[in-house]
């Protein structure tokens, strides 16, 4: 097999590349190698397509703003089974196999958890055998590339697409025309949409293969442009801006992920981009479900559309328009198909992350669309004239109600996330629709997220109890019975040492940085945000500093804290939390009396091949969000899938993560959910909790008289007002009882043995957190689907 894979990979460097092996770089045998990978993919793309087409089957469309892809050649290397002999072509061919994998830049297609969420469930679908596409949007220049200026974070345009991008093909073939703004005009009793301006959008394509290469899906994604044929006659009377004004214009839609909405101009970039995206997709299932079925009103028995968060709300409004005004299907018959057809996952408690439009720009961009959801409003209100909940409320359009009513299922992605849904952002929808809501805890897919990122720990488990756990991620508890040897318990241990040595060396060469391995590597990667308390990680580290200042000479547990994420471009109180663990660190790190003890390391522009260094090489997992904010996570998952206990509260996935890892074996701290709600309503909260605590006051002291901002005591003030005064994310309620867990944990990991024991545990009782596990319950629960069989071309090989 090295020898045919070699010779593909030489076939396409010389006729593909056009280049020798004596003139090739790294990029061009990068290109090699992923085309030799990509011929593979296709076939069995191809035969999986040609098999649902045939069969015509029930396919699952999964519509969302990201889908965090991260690197893809490696993810197909390891799902066709081709990893190792790779690394063999590579030794022979006299190249490094680390340095072609991340030659490959990061797909720009996301921000977090939601993005690679996405990511992990096509991959899913894929490994499952089940016919599936995903919709989304083909971003130039994605979310930004994070840097740092003085530790500030500094946004610049991701160049992701600046070179090659092997892995899609391009399908000028599969078009929309998508219209904006215009007017209403009524004609024999319908309603007909006069757009004022439109756009192409142009399908993108990339096959997503599953494990083992059984089955391969598509990733559709979207980009814009114009509609319109180049002004000639402006460009030759030398108007250039003019004639490619039109071009600019609709290339906007498809350039960047989440436009800073905190202006009218952002605001309305923004729905057009999730209507321009939400209306080609169900252009595209439409077109695909009339080319093999002749009844649209069986629509819901062939296609089941999932809507991952608000973001593609529009979805009903659309399709009721395109059976309705377009096709000719009485109103209220479509949108009982709709409704029928089209599920919403719901990702947030947070009332602000329920997007909401003004009646104003969504009469101005989709007027049609504005008088559909009056109609669906008003249906809904006289239905249930005792418990009214509107869509239309005070000059706003709600999308997290519309979500609702315009689903079949809504489902939260965690149990603690789902039973607060009832009781708190949906209630009063969950009263006139019992049946509606269901659960799905999230899940990982072990293939890139341990078998890709952490291959020394992938071999180890392989070799202990086999290789089926791979596409059967619940036989890692196989692993549990080895847990109690000291051997297996010092390999776990000898990996881990490996991986951070690794991503030290790292460090040293990207950041300039020299940590040592042999500390405590305590880690926190996620967006930037106040809920998930990045401010109460870095109060303590501030206190944890203080406390070895005092006492140099005591037994430290020796600790590197790591920091990765970033934060909105017009998210300022976020960007001032960066700051200051920026200058944090640049004080601490610099203390010879406290270095040796506790370093800070915020490594920039957090991505998925970012991760995929930090999560294997971590000691300690923070998951420290306030009680009732985190829908799910799902990065807790990887940190304990990797051998990560986790130091967390009990909220989203870690209620789950702690019952099913072992309450021994989980550092938790905190306020319950329900305990939040009633400490908000203490007057004066944060200023009690301040008060019972030295060491926070102390630490709180240092934002208010320049420590850490060069004697500017103005620079971090507002941080220090925002804990002792309103502190709606309880910081200060939840300090000292963090400070407790976290010394728990520096006890725990100076016994090495027992930590390893821990680490152990955590892998073998988190094979539950698969998603192979989640979407089948999704394929139970909401879609009615199933997966096929191995098409004929793949069960040939």
């Amino acid at each position: 097999m090295s020898d045919a894979l070699k010779d593909r990979v030489q076939h396409h460097l010389m006729y593909s590349i056009c280049k020798d092996a004596d003139h090739a770089t790294i990029y061009d045998w990068r290109l090699a190698f992923s085309y030799a990978m990509r011929d593979r993919v296709v076939e069995r793309w191809h035969g999986a397509t040609r098999m649902a087409s045939q069969a015509k089957a029930k396919r699952v469309y999964y519509l969302s703003m990201e889908f965090l892809i991260g690197r893809l050649l490696e993810d197909a290397m390891v799902n066709l089974g081709l990893r190792d002999e790779a690394i063999r072509v590579c030794e022979d061919l006299g190249l490094s196999f680390e340095h072609v994998l991340h030659n490959e830049p990061d797909a720009a297609l996301g921000n977090g958890g939601l993005g690679r969420l996405a990511a992990c469930f096509m991959e899913s679908l894929a490994t499952l055998g089940v016919p599936a596409m995903g919709y989304g949007i083909r971003y130039e220049h994605g979310l930004f590339r994070q840097r740092f200026e003085g530790g500030r974070q500094v946004e610049e345009p991701e160049d992701w697409l600046n070179q090659r991008h092997v892995w899609e093909f391009e399908r000028p073939e599969r078009s929309h025309t998508i219209g904006f703004g215009g007017h209403v005009v009524e004609a024999g009793g319908r309603a007909a949409w006069k757009p004022e301006e439109s756009v192409l959008a142009q399908a993108f394509d990339t096959p997503v293969i599953g494990w083992r290469g059984g089955w391969g899906n598509t990733l559709r994604l979207w980009g814009a442009m114009s509609a319109q044929l180049f002004d000639l006659e402006r460009f030759n009377a030398g108007d250039y801006s003019a004639a490619a004004a039109p071009e600019a214009l609709a290339r906007t839609i498809s350039r960047v992920l989440y436009p800073d909405d905190t202006t009218d101009q952002g605001k309305a970039l923004r729905l057009k981009q999730e209507y321009f995206f939400t209306a080609a997709s169900l252009r595209d299932i439409l077109r695909r479900f009339e080319a093999e079925h002749s009844d649209l009103r069986q629509l819901a028995s062939k296609a089941a559309i999932q809507l991952n968060d608000t973001h593609p709300a529009i979805a009903g409004p659309e399709l009721v328009r395109l059976l309705h005004d377009e096709r000719g299907i009485e109103f209220d018959e479509a949108t009982e198909i709709a409704r029928r057809t089209l599920n919403y996952t719901n990702h947030t408690l947070l009332p602000e992350a329920l997007e909401t439009w003004t009646e104003g720009l969504m009469g101005w961009l989709l007027p049609r669309h504005l008088q559909i959801i009056g109609r669906i409003d008003d249906a809904h209100g006289k239905a249930y004239p005792s418990r009214p909940v509107r869509i239309l409320d005070h000059g706003n359009v709600n999308m997290g109600p519309l979500s609702f009513i315009m689903a079949n299922r809504v489902n939260g992605v965690s149990a603690l996330h789902t039973d607060l849904m009832k009781s708190t952002v949906f209630s009063e929808l969950h009263a006139l629709h019992p049946e509606r809501i269901v659960n799905q805890t999230n899940g990982v897919t072990p293939r890139r997220w341990l078998q890709g990122c952490n291959p020394r720990l992938a071999g180890l488990i392989t070799e202990t109890i086999g290789a089926d756990w791979v596409g059967e991620a619940e036989k890692l508890s196989d692993l549990e019975a080895h847990a109690g040897d000291a051997g297996f318990r010092e390999r776990v241990a000898s990996v881990k040492r490996a991986n951070k040595a690794e991503l030290a060396e790292w460090l040293r060469g990207a950041l300039d940085l020299h940590v040592d391995p042999e500390a405590m590597f305590d880690i926190q990667i996620k967006r930037i945000h106040e809920y998930k308390r990045q401010h109460l990680n870095i109060l303590e580290t501030i206190a944890l500093w203080q406390d070895i200042r005092d006492r140099p000479n005591g037994d430290w547990v020796p600790r590197v804290k790591i920091f990765g994420g970033k934060a909105a471009p017009g998210y300022w109180f976020a960007k001032d939390i960066i700051y200051l663990i920026n200058s944090v660190a640049a004080t601490i790190n610099h203390d010879p009396v406290t270095r040796k003890f506790l370093q800070v390391v915020y490594a920039p522009n957090y991505n998925v091949s970012l991760a995929e260094r930090l999560i294997p090489a971590a000691d300690l997992s923070e998951q420290i969000s306030t009680a009732g904010k985190e829908a799910s996570g799902t990065g807790n998952m990887k940190f304990a899938l990797n051998g990560a206990p986790t130091i967390g509260t009990l909220d989203g996935a870690n209620v789950e993560i702690r019952e099913r890892v072992g309450a021994e074996n989980f550092f938790l701290f905190g306020l319950t959910a329900a305990e939040v709600s009633a400490r908000r309503e203490v007057e004066g909260h944060a200023l009690q909790a301040i008060d019972a605590d030295r060491r926070l006051a102390r630490a709180i002291e240092t934002l208010r008289n320049g420590t850490f901002a060069g004697g500017d005591h103005d620079r971090f003030h507002h941080i220090a007002e925002n804990i002792s005064g309103p502190d709606y994310f309880l910081v200060a309620s939840d300090f000292t009882d963090y400070a407790r867990a976290s010394r728990e944990a520096e006890r725990a990991y100076a016994d090495r043995d027992a930590w390893s024991h821990m680490a152990a545990l955590n892998i073998a009782r988190s094979g539950w957190f698969s998603s192979d596990r989640t979407i089948r319950g999704y394929l139970r629960d909401i879609w009615d689907a199933g997966p096929m069989e191995t098409p004929a071309s793949v069960a040939a090989e």
